[in-house]
């Protein structure tokens, strides 16, 4: 995932930390701390179940994305007390234990009750700090990647492209976040058959329709062009 890394707060002191396979002391929320932990665990540092993770484990402090090999992925931000507790809550004291449960999280998250929370979450996740209500379109881009996109490749790829050439809007908000699988989960694609722009949709959905049905006329004309020349 090449794009920069968000501006994010610096690991707080009191993260919580274990020992990883080769004896080094590491803190979940620094991006060491996180690589060694998904070293030990056999799965990529931008693997959405550690983000699920957070969510399991109830963490209140916000994660951040970071910047590793030109690759964003998420950090854990869990004090110590949240990572002692949450691993005892789920009766989870080794690593074959914890990873286990990263197996059983992927079909606990897949529930609708329990995904649209997670969802939810995500966006939480990336506040960086206490009275911010809005993330960059850069970092809800990798997110949306994240979260969304082994369900909904097609329409994700598409809002992507888009919120990286729109220049309205520099931010999204919780609402639109929300809004944002609500198109996903009950809008016909790629026809948009049955999306009715004067029902209660945020304005930068509006847009993002007018732009694909735009692109999808550009689209039918250019293979209109390119018929006529073939024939001629």
């Amino acid at each position: 995932m090449p794009p920069r890394a968000s501006k994010r707060k610096s690991a707080p002191p009191n993260s919580a930390s274990v020992t990883s396979s080769d004896g080094r002391y590491v803190f979940l929320s620094s991006p060491d701390g996180i690589e060694a932990l998904c070293s030990d665990l056999r799965v990529d540092y931008t693997d959405v179940r550690i983000l699920m993770l957070a969510w399991k484990l109830k963490a209140e402090n916000q994660g951040y994305f970071t910047q590793m090999n030109d690759r964003l992925f998420s950090s854990l931000a869990l004090n110590l007390d949240e990572w002692r507790t949450g691993l005892k809550a789920l009766r989870v004291d080794s690593l074959s234990k914890l990873k286990k449960m990263l197996t059983e999280l992927e079909n606990e998250v897949g529930k609708p009750s329990n995904y649209e929370d997670f969802y939810s979450y995500a966006f939480r996740y990336c506040l960086a700090e206490e009275k911010q209500k809005s993330v960059d379109i850069e970092s809800i881009c990798e997110l949306l990647n994240l979260v969304l996109g082994a369900q909904f490749r097609p329409r994700v790829d598409l809002l992507v492209e888009y919120l990286k050439v729109q220049s309205d809007y520099k931010v999204i908000n919780l609402d639109q976040w929300i809004n944002f699988l609500r198109f996903c989960k009950k809008i016909s694609f790629p026809d948009l058959e049955n999306y009715d722009a004067t029902q209660a949709w945020p304005l930068i959905l509006d847009n993002f329709v007018e732009w694909m049905r735009e692109k999808s006329i550009a689209s039918i004309g250019i293979c209109c062009v390119s018929r006529r020349l073939l024939i001629s």
